[in-house]
């Protein structure tokens, strides 16, 4: 068996896990690195570094269950593809940020560079599992495996990343594999050949009855930001959002 057949079947019997938030397994990471200003997804300022002042101690947030009538749907969309809970416990050994302060600041940055690259890895790892791209898996394996090895990094080393870098290259083949699975799909009238929709924002976008088995590098977060129903067709890998 070939290692890009054993890679997808691995995914198909749950092999993305670890590309999941595992919020028992972080401290939070999501609710204090990054700065929120007051917009329609956040009901107040927050600097980067600074803990949500809705963080309570065990690092659950104090409004979970109605974060979206509270102001702050931003949080719900919010997805780190597991790079929480690996900086916590991979980077970190488990080091609490709060028991020692002394590592705050660093997680916090590392946090950033790590969530570029486990939704990196995610899209990768879906690549992989398509048909239509399998004349370039070896290239597809190559980047996921190099990828997988950056995220084992010490902090030092991950903050000195040029991830933005590492992103390009990423997307560079990424494209090529949208292109190879476009290439066998019958076009209608409009032709947005060469769009480049990964990462599109879909807020507030009506999804309702719309037949979405076959898109390719849909992720969680875009559809908790959009507006569906119990007639939405999704991939087997996502969920119907709890507000649709």
């Amino acid at each position: 068996m070939s290692d890009e057949r054993e890679h997808a079947e691995a995914v198909a019997g749950g092999g993305r896990l670890d590309l999941r938030a595992d919020c028992e397994r972080c401290f939070a990471l999501c609710c204090v690195a990054p700065a929120f200003s007051p917009s329609a997804d956040f009901a107040i300022d927050k600097a980067a570094g600074r803990p949500c002042p809705n963080l309570a101690a065990d690092f659950r947030c104090g409004i979970h269950t109605d974060l979206r009538r509270r102001g702050f749907p931003g949080c719900t969309v919010y997805d780190c593809f597991g790079a929480g809970q690996k900086v916590a416990q991979v980077t970190f050994g488990g080091q609490d940020w709060r028991r020692a302060p002394r590592t705050a600041k660093r997680m916090f940055e590392v946090f950033t560079i790590m969530r570029h690259l486990h939704e990196l890895l995610w899209y990768l790892d879906e690549a992989l599992t398509l048909e239509p791209a399998r004349p370039i898996h070896g290239e597809l394996r190559l980047a996921f495996d190099r990828t997988e090895r950056l995220t084992h990094g010490d902090p030092g080393t991950l903050v000195e990343l040029d991830v933005a870098a590492h992103r390009q290259e990423v997307n560079a083949l990424l494209l090529r594999t949208s292109e190879l699975v476009r290439a066998g799909v019958r076009r209608g009238k409009k032709d947005r050949r060469g769009a480049d929709l990964i990462g599109a924002d879909l807020r507030d976008a009506d999804l309702s009855g719309a037949d979405l088995t076959g898109s390719i590098f849909l992720i969680q977060s875009q559809l908790q930001s959009a507006k569906g129903d119990a007639g939405t067709k999704l991939p087997p890998s996502l969920t119907h959002p709890a507000h649709w």
